[in-house]
């Protein structure tokens, strides 16, 4: 992570990063370009109402951006590659799976579950920047795995209402499951009809579409309510995939007990970073079970 310490070394980074202009930011958060040298110049702050759209725009971290835009700022470490931020060098890292444990008794009333009438806009948006510009689910299947797993779906909310995360977990039927372990499918496949309620499932399959949050806190939140959904789960037999291709999330998922499948070819972005997807299944029973 880099560490910064003003709102214009941000938003330099940001253009940067994906390949923007001043005129081409100007343009997609409505000033003008004197406005962003300004900004990007430290002679002039953001003012506060444009905050919060600056961040719904960019998708840059809004408690970020408060940090930073101030007269005397917060100083604040950021990665553009996984979006995270991180106040002290010791949470730049993505904890590993005791830290979860040992705080279990903490939880967060910022998490819902998704509205798909209010929230599609800004998930589709993330989505396609998580999944490397791939098209994302329709909003159909998103629609439909709410209604079925509205435990699992969820979204974390900053302490000011903004987005700040959220978790997307599809109940698949076991052939749709058996097609994507053996490569027959993409995820960009799943459609309403290879979603299954979990209920009535044997062994119901639960498929980790995708997690993310701005910080760690906020990342340990949604966690604690997923684990805790795993914790309680009436069937004694399930199977939990995770198809990833963040490469922080490789080890995380290693403690939790999961064992890899297979791992894709190294894919690349429009900016060149690498990208390692990778399947890894199993359950939480044996690190949930551990004291």
């Amino acid at each position: 992570m880099k560490h910064y310490f003003s709102i214009g070394e941000l938003l330099t980074d940001y253009r940067n990063d994906r390949d923007l202009s001043q005129m081409d930011l100007a343009v997609l958060i409505n000033v003008d370009i004197r406005t962003i040298q300004r900004w990007e110049k430290d002679i002039t702050l953001i003012k506060a109402d444009k905050e919060r759209e600056i961040a719904e725009v960019t998708l840059l971290p809004y408690q970020l951006i408060r940090n930073l835009n101030a007269n005397i700022p917060i100083p604040t470490f950021y990665d553009f590659r996984i979006r995270k931020y991180s106040l002290t060098e010791l949470n730049n890292e993505l904890p590993d799976a005791r830290w979860f444990k040992e705080r279990v008794k903490e939880f967060s009333n910022k998490i819902r579950t998704i509205d798909p009438r209010k929230d599609m806009e800004i998930l589709r948006k993330d989505l396609l920047f998580q999944k490397n510009n791939l098209e994302p689910i329709s909003r159909n299947t998103l629609t439909r795995a709410i209604e079925l797993l509205p435990e699992l779906n969820l979204m974390i909310m900053d302490d000011y209402g903004n987005y700040s995360g959220h978790s997307i977990v599809l109940p698949l039927k076991s052939a749709t499951y058996e097609k994507f372990k053996k490569r027959e499918i993409s995820d960009t496949d799943f459609t309403i009809d290879d979603l299954a309620n979990y209920k009535t499932q044997e062994n119901p399959v639960f498929f980790n579409y995708d997690i993310t949050a701005d910080c760690n806190d906020n990342l340990f939140y949604l966690a604690h309510d997923f684990l805790n959904f795993f914790r309680n789960i009436p069937h004694d037999s399930y199977e939990y995939c995770s198809y990833t291709m963040r490469y922080d999330s490789f080890k995380l998922n290693e403690q939790l007990g999961l064992e890899l499948l297979w791992k894709g070819d190294v894919q690349r972005d429009a900016l060149g970073l690498e990208y390692h997807p990778r399947l890894y299944t199993g359950n939480f029973k044996a690190y949930l079970s551990e004291d």
